[in-house]
């Protein structure tokens, strides 16, 4: 029972879920035109019409019985008479897998543009990506190089800065005592 109401769409009793998919589909369609049609203006109509048998938008039997229903409707309108109205074209279900081969085709073919756009990119990122490595190393390098104390030299630099301030103050040191040994001989020399 239910598998008899997954293929049952508008009153049509549809041979596999395919079908009754494409069939659903044309009923939102319906529903989506009923929504926003305005049957006081019969040219809107006609336009609909004429559209919707131009672009092949309906090709199970709900739309066409849709569209046989718009084309009654068309043809009662006292406005429009002497307007050629164009016949409903009914589809073979061959043309109609061949139309959904071509959507098919465009779907790919947007795909593949879609994936070369994304190939592209991709390699962009990767380029960005490498060179942002590049510098940041370069920067790390700089940074450990730098005669100025940073966050990753500084024990560094403070080790150095101190040591050199040491032998400087040894060397200070030494020529004070050598001085003050000077001091003391002269002062002996002159006893």
């Amino acid at each position: 029972m239910a598998e008899y109401e997954e293929l049952s769409v508008g009153g049509f009793l549809f041979p596999n879920p395919k079908e009754a998919k494409v069939a659903l589909g044309e009923q939102k369609k319906i529903e989506y035109i009923e929504a926003r049609i305005d049957y006081s203006n019969p040219k809107m109509i006609l336009s609909v019409y004429e559209k919707a048998i131009a672009e092949r938008i309906f090709v199970t039997p709900v739309g066409i019985c849709y569209l046989q229903s718009m084309r009654k409707f068309l043809l009662e309108e006292p406005s429009l008479q002497g307007v050629s109205l164009s016949d409903i074209e009914i589809y073979s279900a061959k043309e109609t897998s061949r139309k959904e081969n071509l959507t098919l085709k465009k779907m790919k073919k947007k795909s593949f543009l879609d994936t070369k756009w994304t190939k592209q990119w991709t390699i962009l990122s990767i380029i960005l990506n490498v060179l942002l490595v590049v510098a940041v190393g370069l920067m790390f390098r700089m940074a450990l190089k730098s005669p100025n104390p940073n966050i990753l030299n500084y024990e560094k630099n403070l080790v150095n800065k101190y040591s050199q301030w040491a032998q400087d103050l040894d060397k200070r040191e030494q020529k004070l005592r050598e001085r003050e040994l000077e001091i003391q001989q002269e002062q002996i020399e002159q006893k």
